[in-house]
């Protein structure tokens, strides 16, 4: 289990809103805090690889559980 300081339940929303949502939470973290993102978009998975390659944050871990995906970002 990936420690986090911050969760986002963006669960039932599809592309861009996780995505959206994220950034806008990642706003409120310091550098190297970490955000857990749930998910239920199969899409999601590229979505966020392709989104902390452009914004330089760091996924640290991704996983399937129950068809929700979970997604932890550490903010640069």
């Amino acid at each position: 289990m990936t420690i986090f300081n911050s969760e986002l339940d963006a669960s039932g929303l599809n592309c861009p809103l996780p995505i959206l949502r994220a950034k806008k939470s990642l706003l409120e973290l310091e550098s190297g805090e970490v955000l857990h993102i749930i998910s239920t978009d199969p899409g999601s998975v590229k979505d966020f690889e392709s989104f902390v390659k452009q914004t330089g944050n760091e996924l640290l871990d991704s996983t399937i559980e129950g068809g929700k995906f979970n997604f932890y970002i550490k903010k640069k």
